[in-house]
């Protein structure tokens, strides 16, 4: 299964602002360390801001702040938020397929879909930025 962009993005956003301790880092300071572009990540930002996993503060002193429901939020959960609960595969999609009917392959990729998320539903946010992980985003941020 391949990630979307931005829910890899919003991943590595939690992950980024729950190793930011009190420096609050902007939007665009988060888009140029990940290597995206600012309007993508402002964009998922204002959906985990949305989400009530980060906090935005405009102006001076201001930035982004990941929240305590981010921290502990399930990485299965903003998985399934930002991809959508829809199948694998389009089956009735523009040109219906023909094998719908009797197909068993799409209830073979449901439940590898659903075992997917059931295997990141435990890893939270916070669980995900222990060492080694912490340690090199803090290098990575520090670096720009």
């Amino acid at each position: 299964m391949r990630l979307l962009r931005s829910t890899d993005l919003a991943l590595r956003v939690l992950m980024r602002l729950a190793v930011a301790d009190d420096s609050n880092p902007t939007t665009r300071d988060v888009a140029a360390d990940m290597q995206v572009p600012y309007t993508h990540a402002a964009k998922v930002v204002a959906e985990l801001q949305h989400l009530g996993l980060v906090a935005a503060r405009r102006g001076r002193g201001g930035g982004l702040a990941i929240t305590d429901a981010g921290r502990e939020a399930s990485v299965g959960h903003v998985v399934r938020t930002f991809e959508g609960d829809g199948d694998v595969v389009d089956c009735e999609g523009a040109t219906p397929c023909p094998l719908s009917p009797a197909c068993r392959l799409r209830g073979a990729l449901r439940r590898a879909q659903e075992a997917f998320y059931a295997s990141l539903d435990p890893l939270t946010v916070g669980d995900m930025v222990t060492a080694p992980t912490g340690p090199l985003l803090l290098g990575i941020t520090q670096a720009t």
